[in-house]
């Protein structure tokens, strides 16, 4: 995933160095905010079911995230990058000893714990056609395929006793978003990723509302609600992750 960051991290810089004349002539779009994840669900490796909430005790976390769009010309398809950081860290009790991995946790005795779900995203994607031109370019609808790259690690520790199990999940998802511009200031965005894979499935809903405060320059707030099920390499894990976020931008 190194690499995976480094390109991210190049297309970000690039993105506040390019000059706007040759942003606006392949249209250009990067924010970066805050997004407030509240957890909820439960977990397990191997042994007994963990609950975020009553067992593992993680509250919500506040992180932050970034995104870059890139509008190709031609038939070339748009690029849409996001990297979202995720990790919750709490000191937990089980009322019953329980297993995490190859190793037993004794009940009613504190523990400590931490869960890392960072994912990073980028789409190739088309808007639809003729969407824009009969709504009088105030709609439009993009549909594509999202490649998210998911780094799990979930760690367990009780005194000297310590477990702990990562896992990289390569993940194809379809990718449909779409903008609302009643007025040229304001508009109203939805994307959807998601995936449905045997027992495994992934969705990604975010919601937004933007404004352009200043020419190329946006604020923005939504609401994000994630739904992610794990059943791969002796994981299981029913987990969602929802809270309110907030960004700023520029776009050419």
């Amino acid at each position: 995933m190194r690499a995976f960051r480094k390109i991210t991290g190049l297309i970000f810089l690039l993105s506040f160095l390019l000059t706007p004349q040759f942003a606006s002539a392949i249209g250009f779009e990067v924010a970066a905010g805050i997004w407030n994840q509240d957890p909820s669900g439960d977990i397990r490796y191997k042994g007994e079911t963990l609950s975020l909430g009553n067992e593992l005790k993680y509250g919500s976390e506040t992180r932050f995230f970034g995104r870059a769009k890139i509008d190709m010309p031609l038939l070339i398809p748009n690029i849409y990058i996001m990297a979202t950081p995720m990790e919750f860290e709490g000191t937990g009790n089980k009322s019953a000893s329980f297993t995490f991995g190859e190793r037993t946790f004794t009940g009613n005795t504190n523990f400590t714990s931490s869960l890392q779900l960072d994912h990073y995203d980028i789409a190739f994607y088309y808007g639809l056609p003729f969407v824009k031109t009969a709504t009088l370019n105030k709609l439009n609808v993009d549909a594509g395929l999202n490649v998210r790259f998911i780094d799990m690690k979930a760690e367990v520790k009780q005194g000297v006793v310590q477990e702990s199990k990562s896992l990289t999940i390569p993940l194809p998802m379809v990718y449909v978003g779409a903008q609302f511009r009643p007025i040229n200031k304001l508009s109203l965005e939805a994307e959807l990723r998601g995936i449905a894979l045997g027992s495994n499935h992934f969705y990604d809903l975010i919601g937004r509302v933007k404004y352009k405060a200043i020419e190329h320059v946006f604020i923005a707030a939504g609401y994000r609600y994630e739904d992610i099920k794990i059943d791969k390499s002796d994981v299981k894990a029913n987990l969602t992750f929802s809270g309110p976020f907030a960004e700023a931008g520029v776009e050419f």
